[in-house]
C-alpha cells in the first residue's frame, strides 16, 4: 500500500491526517479494549494510565456523551463515554469497566482526557501487513478518526486516532467544561481554607 492511497483514505484533505494514517500502516503497540464485544485499539503512546471505574462529577448543559469531570490527584480531566460517542445502547459499570486516560495532541496545547470503555484487553504489536485502510461509508459517514482495521487472530478490529475522534467543537466543549468544574473546585477548597475574617 503506498502513500498516497494511505492518505486519501479518510478523505480528509488535511496534510497532516495523511501523515497519521501512514504512521500507523507502518505498524505498532496497540492498546486494545472491548466495547459492545467489539474489539477496538489505540495507540499505547497516546496512553497516559488506566485506571478503574471512579465517582464521575456532572456537568451540566454538555452533550450525553460527556460523563463529566474527575479528580486525579488533583487535576480535573474530562470523561467521554465512547459508547454513547458511538451511538452504542449505554451500559452499566461493572467490575471491567475501566477509564484510559488518554493525551490529545489536536488542541494547541495538549489535553488529557478519560474515555470509559467496557474492559481493557491487551497490547498488541500490530504489524504494518496487518493493517488495512478503514472502508468508505460515502461523504456523510465520518471516518477521519479511524487509522486503520487492525486483523489480528483471523479477526477484525477499529484502530482509533483519539486525537479525532472528537470534532474541533466537541474538543473545545469538553475542554470547557472541565476548566468549569475546576474553578468551582477550586473556589470550594478555597472557601474551607480560609473559612472568614473573623475566625483565626
Amino acid at each position: 500500500m503506498d502513500n498516497q492511497t494511505t492518505a486519501t483514505v479518510a478523505k480528509t484533505g488535511q496534510e497532516a491526517h495523511g501523515v497519521n494514517q501512514v504512521r500507523a500502516l507502518e505498524g505498532g503497540k496497540f492498546l486494545t479494549f472491548l466495547m459492545a464485544n467489539e474489539k477496538y485499539g489505540l495507540e499505547i503512546l497516546k496512553v497516559r494510565e488506566i485506571i478503574g471505574i471512579m465517582d464521575v462529577t456532572s456537568v451540566p448543559t454538555t452533550p450525553a456523551f460527556v460523563r463529566g469531570v474527575i479528580n486525579l490527584r488533583g487535576k480535573v480531566i474530562p470523561v467521554v463515554d465512547l459508547r454513547l460517542k458511538f451511538g452504542i445502547e449505554a451500559k452499566e459499570n461493572t467490575q471491567r469497566t475501566c477509564i484510559i486516560v488518554v493525551q490529545l495532541a489536536r488542541t494547541a496545547h495538549e489535553m488529557t482526557m478519560g474515555i470509559i470503555v467496557d474492559e481493557v484487553s491487551d497490547v498488541l504489536y500490530i504489524n504494518r501487513d496487518q493493517i488495512e485502510p478503514p472502508p468508505s461509508f460515502g461523504a456523510n459517514i465520518r471516518t477521519d478518526f479511524i487509522l486503520g482495521m487492525g486483523k489480528v487472530d483471523q479477526k477484525v478490529m477499529t484502530l482509533l486516532d483519539i486525537d479525532r475522534v472528537l470534532t474541533e467543537q466537541e474538543v473545545a466543549l469538553v475542554e470547557s467544561s472541565a476548566g468549569k468544574k475546576g474553578d468551582k473546585m477550586d473556589q470550594s477548597a478555597k472557601g474551607k481554607n480560609y473559612p472568614g475574617k473573623g475566625e483565626e
